[in-house]
């Protein structure tokens, strides 16, 4: 499978202390709900009952929340890019890597939407080295290590349904078991995992 990006440094390895933490978890909801454009310092010290001096205490900015709230859920998928790394069975480790990527995308519909249209944090992740990092290994797994057109396009499809499919109005009373299975499924029939 696809090797570790050098020296940046992994999600995973990020220390956030449980006042961290809990600011991150108010965002979080705060973002899905508002955007992060829509959501204020302030909004997320009201949500936690403290002062906005308390969040600067945690976050001297708002770009370091965006980037914290983001990377709860990329460390899941960092760990299953780690399991498929050590997996030698590469139709296994793409399975391993879909699951959660799946899991956690249905788990955090509301965040999906906002993580791939939110200009702010669109731009962020785009600087973010631990994220691009992260995207191509995701890729690699995704490809099977194939650098083909065709590949590279099944990889980009899926990429897009999965995020798609999760935020989309036609599934929105979909409940989270049978949308994990569906897209599981057709996730599996595009990458021609057989």
């Amino acid at each position: 499978m696809s090797g570790r990006a050098g020296t940046s440094k992994r999600l995973a390895d990020v220390p956030r202390s449980a006042a961290q933490t809990r600011v991150v978890t108010a965002a979080l909801g705060l973002f899905a709900r508002h955007g992060v454009n829509g959501t204020s310092l302030q909004m997320i010290a009201d949500e936690l009952g403290v002062t906005k001096a308390a969040i600067y205490h945690q976050f001297p900015t708002k770009d370091e929340i965006v980037i914290a709230a983001v990377e709860v859920e990329l460390v899941k998928v960092e760990a299953a890019l780690d399991a498929a790394d050590a997996e030698p069975d590469p139709h296994r480790a793409l399975d391993l890597v879909l699951t959660q990527v799946i899991d956690s995308a249905v788990a955090q519909r509301g965040m999906v939407g906002v993580v791939q249209h939110d200009p702010v944090i669109v731009r962020h992740l785009a600087r973010h080295r631990p994220f691009r990092d992260l995207m191509q290994r995701l890729s690699a797994v995704l490809t099977r290590g194939d650098a083909g057109v065709d590949a590279r396009v099944r990889a980009a499809m899926v990429s897009a349904a999965i995020g798609g499919a999760v935020v989309h109005p036609l599934v929105a009373d979909v409940d989270d078991d049978t949308l994990r299975t569906e897209v599981r499924r057709l996730a599996g029939d595009l990458l021609d995992r057989d």
